[in-house]
């Protein structure tokens, strides 16, 4: 069995790593769809498709994956009613999808897809709005995150990126 798990990953941050480990002792193979795959270099959208794509690969390996795994970036098209189809043309087929976004929720089950609600892990420590807020302030945000994504936005500089896109100086 093959199961769908989408989000903007903005960063990946642990509250995600634990929801894919559980996922992957339910499926085969899992396809993580990287959302709102155009957008970067804002405030709500610091890193790229590329870069979420590399840090969600490094925190697998951390992990010692042995399932296989496609990460695959989806662009927005703007059309709620298009949306499922448009996914579906760019990942392989899967029999099940996971996400606790209610609009994808309503979308997939409108398809006739089989759709799942993962439990969340602590939402509030876990929540990628805070995690940016974090960075932007300077305080403490690399404990909520796998270690190889914080060496990944070290790479790319990412808290230099989200402190310059805010106007800040630190």
């Amino acid at each position: 069995m093959r199961g769908l798990f989408i989000g903007r990953f903005q960063p990946y941050h642990l509250g995600h790593h634990e929801v894919v480990k559980r996922i992957l002792e339910e499926v085969d193979e899992l396809i993580i769809g990287i959302g709102s795959a155009q957008e970067s270099h804002s405030i709500e959208n610091p890193f790229t498709a590329g870069e979420r794509v590399l840090m969600i690969s490094r925190a697998l390996d951390e992990l010692g994956v042995r399932k296989k795994v496609y990460i695959i970036p989806l662009e927005d098209i703007y059309r709620n009613s298009l949306w499922v189809a448009h996914v579906c043309s760019m990942v392989p087929p899967f029999d099940v999808v996971y996400t606790n976004n209610p609009l994808v929720y309503r979308l997939f089950k409108e398809a006739g897809f089989r759709v799942l609600k993962p439990a969340m892990v602590n939402r509030t420590e876990y929540h990628g709005t805070e995690i940016r807020r974090k960075m932007l302030e300077g305080e403490d945000w690399e404990k909520y995150l796998p270690k190889a994504v914080v060496e990944v936005i070290r790479e790319i500089r990412g808290i230099e990126r989200i402190r310059e896109i805010a106007g800040r100086d630190f």
